[in-house]
């Protein structure tokens, strides 16, 4: 069925949203839903609707009502005939529970043939029926019932999971305390504009995404990296919306409207990804589409080919197809691998991981190998000046000053970290630099008062062939320290020789050994170091091989060459500078992704935090997630195969299969709601 003017519409089984591009009334829309069985709510503040329809209770639920009220009726007509003894009088009530518990199951298998998609509560409404005409009204009652009672269970339990990831959207405060000049004023988030001074007291949420205009504090950051330690916030320091100002007061200037924070992000992110279909649930969707229609045809054959072909009596045979309706009903299989992926990307969220869908999240629990960027990843990202060896000076020269004066528009880690050095010595850069020409994966050149420099690594130097004899066993000294040497130099000579570090992160060893466990193959890191510095780095890690002195291209590559060996391969880096490597890999994982939005948008599974732990726990969680997914599939099928046994042999009936086949929904639920409390730390 269309309704014209809808252009597009998806709908989101883990938020019980639907997405709907169109130019048709809102009502037309909402009719079209209520006769597919359902009810909407037109959202125009997801926020407030979400937590109005949280608060409905189960009395107020039509179906969990009519639910609960067939299982009413069930119980007399099960007291009057067992124990009573009055199955005459049973009926009527058999009856009465069979309408309430199956009027949403009727209505809905009765649309699911009015648009040629057979689906279980097809198979259930013929259960019922069947039931009925062969005068088992107890067993129709049950049918009706237990399954009524599963569906409200799947519900219920389905909310809890929903609850727990729409919960992220809920620790942004509603309102804010605007500075403004005529004094402080409250206003909801949504009025504020960017640019707008916000005042923060100690012990509340910032409301929105900014910079400190003035104060200083310590701030919790945990709802976005996962990380409880609270970070430093001084003068131009960047916050976020959700996270708790501990101690001082704070004034921060907005930067980012209320739906553009990185909360409102990672919100929008996760529902994107909970919507996309993991290869595994696409597999049993379509085994499910196919499967159905067999069944129903599987079960006429059983009813009436042996009596006709017999000549025997149909009751019997009829009653084993419908046995076969119910336990045939995929509704355990079909919630098995959903339930599992929705609470592990919720759990993950909490976390500070942000995994962009099923897909990757089953992706990252098959890898073999990690490969690692070095600088930001690995190591801090924060490289500083260690040493300064002056091999030539010359009178005037002051080789700090040239090298700061080349570096000084320059974005890399290591030419922001000359230029720190520079003015930490209080000293004033060059104005005069001409033809400065930055050359990738070695270094730069440039004029300064006429004369050309160079300032880069070694390659830099051999490639414009300037004599490295002087400085060469220094470099080789330095890089066995683990230090990147930066070379100052002009046409003919070395004149100075620079030593950079970068602070491996105190969490790196541990981390690394956290997946060696986890089961991952190898380890490597890509770096465009040079071989001696990248070994030290490597082994002092406890890394399994490295590559270094590599371009970005170069990086690539050996990206390729890692997935022909090892099939699935993770690529952590930065997100911005690794895009390349990051989307060859078989799963691109940013480090740090919090304050920056290229790194959400292009990474496969953003750490929004640098705690390179996070990344153990993306990989266990991961690969738990795919256990549970098998533990799934395989209970719901043993089951079905169990009791089609029983029922050739004649050991079933109805009530066992609904309770089979309920029970089994239910079980498959909660084991996979089990990953959304699962912790790997």
């Amino acid at each position: 069925m269309q309704i014209d003017g809808v252009q597009e519409a998806i709908l989101n089984f883990s938020t019980s949203k639907l997405y709907v591009k169109h130019q048709a009334q809102h009502k037309e829309i909402l009719q079209m839903i209520k006769e597919t069985g359902h009810e909407g709510t037109l959202v125009e503040n997801g926020r407030k609707n979400i937590k109005k329809q949280q608060e409905i209770q189960w009395y107020q639920n039509k179906k969990t009502v009519l639910t609960f009220t067939s299982g009413f009726f069930t119980l007399i007509g099960l007291i009057l005939s067992f124990i009573v003894g009055n199955k005459e009088a049973s009926t009527p009530f058999f009856a009465l529970a069979m309408v309430t518990g199956g009027y949403h199951i009727a209505k809905n298998g009765l649309y699911a043939v009015k648009s040629l998609n057979l689906d279980m509560n097809f198979l259930m409404l013929i259960a019922a029926i069947g039931a009925a005409f062969l005068g088992e009204w107890s067993e129709g009652a049950a049918v009706v019932f237990l399954f009524s009672i599963g569906n409200t269970l799947q519900v219920y339990t389905m909310d809890k999971t929903r609850k727990a990831i729409s919960q992220l959207m809920e620790l942004a405060p509603k309102e804010a305390l605007l500075k403004t000049s005529s004094g402080e004023v409250t206003v909801s988030v949504e009025e504020l504009s960017i640019g707008d001074i916000v005042i923060i007291k100690p012990g509340e949420r910032i409301p929105i995404d900014g910079i400190v205009h003035q104060g200083h504090s310590f701030v919790n950051q945990a709802p976005i990296t996962g990380e409880s330690i609270p970070v430093e916030k001084m003068l131009g320091s960047e916050v976020f919306a959700g996270t708790i100002n501990h101690q001082g007061l704070l004034e921060i200037r907005v930067t980012k409207l209320v739906e553009d924070t990185t909360l409102s992000k990672i919100m929008n992110m996760v529902e994107e990804a909970q919507a996309q279909k993991a290869p595994s649930q696409q597999f049993v969707d379509k085994f499910a589409k196919y499967y159905t229609p067999i069944v129903v045809i599987s079960a006429m054959i059983i009813a009436f080919i042996p009596p006709v072909a017999g000549g025997g009596d149909f009751a019997p045979w009829i009653k084993k197809a419908l046995i076969l309706l119910v336990i045939s009903c995929p509704c355990a299989l079909v919630i098995s691998t959903p339930v599992s992926i929705v609470s592990a990307i919720g759990n993950a969220s909490k976390q500070g991981i942000l995994i962009k869908g099923g897909i990757h999240l089953e992706e990252a629990g098959r890898i073999k190998a990690i490969a690692f960027d070095k600088t930001g990843t690995l190591t801090v990202g924060k490289p500083s000046v260690i040493d300064i060896e002056v091999l030539a000076e010359r009178e005037g020269e002051v080789p700090l000053k040239i090298a700061a004066t080349l570096e000084k528009a320059s974005e890399h880690p290591i030419g922001r970290a000359i230029v720190q050095k520079a003015r930490y010595k209080g000293i004033m850069l060059d104005t005069s630099l001409e033809d400065f020409q930055a050359i990738v994966g070695q270094g730069v050149k440039g004029k300064i008062q006429g004369k050309t420099y160079y300032l880069g690594n070694p390659r830099l130097f051999q490639e414009n062939k300037i004599n490295l004899e002087v400085a060469q066993r220094k470099v080789e000294n330095y890089q066995k320290e683990g230090k990147t040497v930066v070379l100052l130099g002009d046409d003919t000579k070395v004149i100075c020789i620079f030593t950079v570090a970068d602070e491996i992160r105190s969490m790196s060893k541990a981390a690394i050994e956290g997946l060696k466990t986890a089961g991952i193959k190898n380890t490597i890191m890509l770096t465009g170091d040079h071989h001696t510095t990248a070994k030290t780095v490597a082994e002092t890690i406890g890394l399994q091989d490295f590559k270094s002195e590599l371009l970005p291209q170069d990086k690539l590559e050996a990206i390729k060459e890692l997935v022909k060996i090892h099939d699935k391969v993770a690529m952590v880096g930065d997100g911005i500078n690794d895009t390349p490597a990051l989307a060859s890999a078989s799963i691109g994982i940013a480090m740090g992704a919090a304050g920056t939005d290229a790194a959400l948008e292009t990474a496969d599974i953003a750490l929004m935090g640098d705690d390179l732990n996070k990344l153990v726990y993306a990989v266990l969680l991961s690969r738990k997630t795919l256990k549970i997914i098998a533990q799934n599939i395989g209970f719901s099928i043993i089951v079905k195969v169990l009791f089609l046994i029983l029922t050739f042999m004649g050991k079933s009936n109805l009530w066992m299969a609904v309770f089979a086949d309920t029970g089994a929904s239910i079980i498959v639920i909660l084991n996979g709601m089990r990953l959304l409390k699962s912790k790997f730390v």
